[in-house]
């Protein structure tokens, strides 16, 4: 049976703390070993087996962390009564730390721990103990459960969950108004002594700001804190553990504090009087100039609205709010007129927009200042008795008729003459002039509504005595229609008949326009012209409504005896003088179907003789095909025509001349040849294209090595010029000589029949056909061998 002995020293620590450990898991530990020998009666055949009394008795159930003593600390002893002390046996310890934290004498049973423990690392290991033979490896007791506590001591200083705490409280707050609360936390064991209590007081910040010593939150200690005498706040707070007595351990931090605005000052003005001056001429919403009104707050509480609460000019001038500058804008109203009153008192109020209920006893938050404004005597422009002038005129009125006048006159007191003049840049055309003296206007050239119905011209008034004063007035000339044109046809109307029309049919719908616009509307009347008042084949009848259709009087008309008939029609208005027009309406006589459609009004159809018979016709078409088909066999057999032979045989191998039945232009023929290139071959352009000869196809022309450069045909082409320097029966200076001599550089085969007697069969000449225009005549000439066998 195994069980522990007990020391007095343990005995005096557990009575020292007052705590005595009893561990559950020993209890789930006996009932294992309870089951255990259940199942050990079972086995043994229900033989009676007594258990042993045991027992554990640990020298220490708890360590103290953080050891720095020489040697190590001892945990407890081991022991069973089956150890006769013979060391047979051997003890084994297992769990957390085991061999590593805590090593066990496996003979004598005596635990250690090997290292410094650290109770905010593990608090708390849980081992279990065994007894072995160590002959037979059998265990001689089932394995026991224990735990070992570690003890803990003041080896933490309490911690500020932050370093820099920011806050803010409204400013005049009342005293012991909360206003951040700060949290320091000790890792050592909370339950065991004072060392995780911890206690906050402050080491900067009084007599402005107080602590709660147990839960951290900072208060306000000074009642009316005001914003404008201090805004920033710093306070240090402390935190100290084994709850704030000598020895404990302590941390800090800075808590920023700062006042929030409230509207708890007024604005002021910094003087009671403000004087501006205004030129007279200064136009509505000028700005004379600035005030401004003091106020201490910020943002909102220190907005300020303007206004003019009284005085002689309240109607003159305004004030607006400059919301970026909290300043108050004079402006000018209305215009000045310095011979009419030449200064104004005004009496400006600036309020508060966002005032604070609490702060109302305080006074009212609004301040008042006197404004003073002179007005300024200036040379002023005339001024007209009108913003602008509207006048109208008959467009028949005679030149130099007066149609209307303006009127301006100097407002100043001296009261300058004036003069008048018209703008040319408003009437290029001076159809209009103005006497200078008294502004009448009259006509200078004849009228046209049709053309200009409005006349819109500036009148410039100016003052005699000074020049630069001047101002300008807008006029329009409206001009009054006057019946003066005749209504006309709307538009061109191609009218036409049909040949089988019937008495009273409409054929066509007239109307007409009128360039005059009379003022209550056109009015147009209809009819025949009197010579055609009783027209035999058309009438005209009025609609009533500025239309008229033209109706057919017979039934039947004939082409063949008139296709076309001139219909004249007289328009008349309805104003004042009367006007008329006469126009004439072209009738066509048309070939129309049963339903009236038109479908062929040309004369041509008319050539063809009435009595033509079907077969007629027939017999001039047959002939007209025969015609045809003796063109196309004439084409043909001209086609198939055999083509004369250049070379007339082809034993003929001597050089050949070619006679082409054409001239050229000689030297100043420079379309077909260029004969500057055989004078001078150093000239010629590499890549030339021949003139005279429209290219089939385009293709990348060879380089090949210049004549110049080849000593073969060079050498060639000085024995031939030599011979014929020295021949007295030689061509002309300007003929040309041909020679049957390729040279040694060409990539093409001979083209020469020298060697055809010397091959059997024909041959093929086809492939000249695909080397371009240039081969062109060479394959005609040996690509019609069959023909010419033929």
């Amino acid at each position: 049976m195994m069980r522990t002995y007990s020391f007095l020293a343990i005995f005096l620590w557990s009575c020292m703390f007052h705590m005595i450990h009893v561990m559950p898991s020993q209890k789930r530990t006996n009932k294992h070993s309870s089951s255990k020998r259940s199942t050990g009666l079972s086995e043994n055949g229900g033989k009676t087996l007594h258990r042993t009394k045991r027992g554990w008795m640990w020298n220490q159930f708890f360590l103290l962390e953080e050891y720095t003593g020489p040697d190590t600390q001892y945990v407890g002893k081991l022991h069973t009564d089956q150890d006769k002390g013979d060391g047979n046996l051997k003890y084994i310890l297992t769990g957390d730390g085991a061999g590593s934290l805590f090593i066990i004498d496996e003979n004598t049973g005596d635990i250690h721990a090997a290292k410094k423990l650290d109770r905010e690392e593990k608090s708390l290991y849980v081992l279990r103990a065994k007894a072995v033979d160590r002959k037979t490896g059998r265990q001689v007791e089932p394995e026991s459960e224990f735990i070992i506590k570690i003890h803990d001591i003041n080896d933490n200083e309490p911690k500020f969950t932050k370093d820099i705490y920011t806050a803010s409280i409204p400013e005049m707050s009342r005293v012991g108004t909360s206003v951040v609360q700060v949290t320091a936390t000790d890792a050592d064991d909370a339950n065991y002594g004072n060392s995780a209590k911890v206690v906050y007081s402050i080491l900067h910040g009084q007599p402005y700001f107080s602590v709660d010593p147990e839960t951290g939150v900072v208060k306000t200690a000074l009642p009316d804190m005001s914003r404008e005498n201090r805004e920033q706040y710093q306070v240090v707070i402390q935190a100290k553990d084994m709850g704030g007595q000598m020895g404990g351990l302590s941390g800090t931090t800075t808590v920023n504090i700062t006042l929030t605005d409230v509207n708890d000052n007024p604005p002021r003005f910094p003087q009671s009087t403000y004087q501006f001056s205004s030129p007279e001429s200064a136009p509505p919403g000028t700005r004379l100039g600035r005030i401004k009104a003091n106020d201490p707050d910020v943002g909102e509480n220190a907005e300020i609205e303007y206004s003019i609460s009284n005085g002689d000019g309240s109607d003159m001038f305004d004030i607006v709010t400059d919301k970026d500058t909290q300043e108050g804008i004079i402006i000018v109203k209305k215009q000045l007129d310095f011979e009419s009153k030449m200064l104004y008192t005004l009496r400006v109020e600036a309020t508060n927009t966002h005032p604070d209920p609490r702060f109302l006893q305080l006074g009212p938050f609004k301040d008042t200042a006197l404004l003073k404004i002179s007005v300024e005597d200036i040379d002023e422009p005339p001024v007209f008795s009108r913003p602008w002038y509207l006048i109208e005129v008959d467009e028949d009125a005679k030149e130099g008729s007066i149609i209307g006048q303006v009127v301006a006159q100097d407002p100043d007191i001296t009261k300058n003459a004036i003069k008048y003049s018209v703008d040319r840049h408003t009437d290029l055309d001076r159809v209009f002039n103005i006497h200078s003296g008294n502004g009448s206007l009259f006509i200078s050239k004849p009228l046209d509504r049709e053309e200009t119905p409005w006349h819109n011209i500036t009148v410039i008034a100016t003052e005699i005595n000074n020049p630069k004063q001047s101002s300008q007035i807008p006029v329009f000339i409206r001009i009054l229609d006057i019946n003066d044109h005749a209504p006309e046809f709307s538009k061109y109307y191609e009218t036409f008949v049909c040949e089988n029309a019937k008495a009273g049919q409409l054929i066509q719908t007239v109307s007409a326009v009128d360039k005059d616009d009379p003022p209550r509307g056109h009015r147009f009347f209809f009819e025949l012209v009197p010579e055609f008042a009783v027209h035999p084949n058309f009438s005209i009848v009025d609609n009533k409504d500025n239309t008229a259709g033209i109706m057919t009087r017979r039934n039947g008309y004939s082409r063949s005896k008139m296709s076309t008939y001139l219909l004249p029609i007289i328009i008349f208005d309805n104003d004042y003088p009367i006007q008329s027009s006469t126009g004439t309406l072209t009738i066509r006589v048309c070939a129309c179907d049963s339903r009236g459609n038109m479908q062929s009004c040309n004369a041509e159809a008319l050539l063809f003789p009435a009595g033509l018979s079907t077969g007629a016709l027939i017999a001039i078409l047959l002939c007209i095909i025969i015609l045809l088909v003796l063109v196309v066999l004439f084409t043909a057999l001209k086609r198939q025509r055999k083509k004369e032979p250049l070379i007339i045989s082809k034993d003929d191998v001597r050089d050949n001349i070619v006679t082409y039945n054409d001239e050229g232009g000689g030297e100043e023929d420079t379309q077909a040849f260029d004969i500057g290139t055989l004078r001078n071959p150093e000239a010629r352009e590499e890549s030339k294209m021949r003139r005279d000869v429209i290219p089939e196809t385009i293709f990348q022309i060879r380089r090949t090595a210049p004549l110049w450069e080849n000593i073969d045909v060079q050498d060639f082409i000085h024995r031939r010029l030599k011979e014929n320097d020295l021949d007295p029966a030689a061509p002309p200076y300007d003929s040309l000589a041909t020679y049957a001599y390729e040279g040694n550089d060409s990539i093409a085969n001979s083209l020469s029949s020298l060697e055809s007697l010397t091959v059997e069969g024909n041959q093929d000449y086809d492939y000249l056909s695909d080397w371009g225009p240039r081969f062109k005549k060479l394959a005609d000439m040996y690509g019609g061998e069959d023909s010419d066998r033929d």
